[in-house]
């Protein structure tokens, strides 16, 4: 991701702090995404469960297994992702680091040009492309051309790590909420537990995406509603037919 700002740049000071609070907006919005799949995810195999059966060891054997079925998922996916994106970006810095060595005065010349495009002088763009290539030739071009900062590149068992834990942290609130009241109530107080928990994401999901947050709070509730309205009423049959 580059941080420049079209400035006089000051690479010690401004830029590690905008991509480190980037960085970690970045990490929380998709811990609450995460946790708004398991929210999800979880509610509908439960509330389908529950639709079909009262048995608290089935409730729970289907939560559980749902849970993990979902947090592994998530997990692997991640994974996957991550380091495919992190393959791509080291096969992105070899070929800059070979550019550099084979054609030092072009590769001057294309970073001077892009930080004029990113509205500084060609005088300013110039001595600042010399500045920056003499510090680190590689880290400038990485960050400018490229959007890539080779120190910090992108790690796959974190980023797994993070979604099986958002997951599962979401996908416990359901299973709790329908193993936890007595028959007669377990299906109002998962139902309440879970609106209430997609209307906290959607506020969470807007506000670090500076986006409006009725629409959110709205779409994701409604969502979370008809998924387990859905569930529930193939359980209800399934159960009223003996399957």
């Amino acid at each position: 991701m580059d941080h420049d700002t079209g400035n006089a740049p000051s690479p010690g000071h401004d830029e590690p702090h905008g991509g480190a609070l980037g960085a970690r907006l970045n990490w929380l919005r998709a811990a609450v995404l995460g946790a708004n799949d398991g929210v999800v995810s979880t509610a509908g195999l439960v509330v389908g469960v529950a639709g079909a059966t009262t048995s608290r060891a089935a409730l729970l054997t289907a939560g559980l297994a749902g849970l993990l079925a979902g947090s592994l998922s998530m997990a692997v996916g991640e994974y996957v992702s991550v380091s495919t994106q992190r393959d791509s970006e080291r096969a992105a810095l070899a070929t800059e680091r070979r550019e550099l060595a084979a054609q030092p005065g072009a590769e001057l010349a294309e970073l001077t040009r892009l930080l004029q495009g990113r509205g500084l002088t060609p005088e300013l763009a110039a001595e600042v492309a010399r500045q920056l290539t003499a510090r680190d030739a590689l880290a400038a071009h990485a960050r400018v051309e490229l959007g890539i900062d080779p120190e910090d590149l992108t790690n796959p068992w974190q980023a797994a790590a993070a979604s099986f834990a958002a997951f599962t942290t979401g996908a416990l609130l359901p299973l709790l909420a329908i193993v936890l009241p007595p028959p007669a109530s377990r299906l109002a107080v998962t139902v309440v537990a879970v609106l209430s928990a997609l209307v906290l994401c959607g506020w969470v999901s807007a506000r670090l995406g500076t986006a409006p947050v009725r629409p959110a709070v709205l779409r994701n509730a409604l969502g979370g509603a008809v998924a387990m309205g859905v569930t529930y009423s193939v359980g209800t049959l399934l159960g009223a037919a003996g399957v």
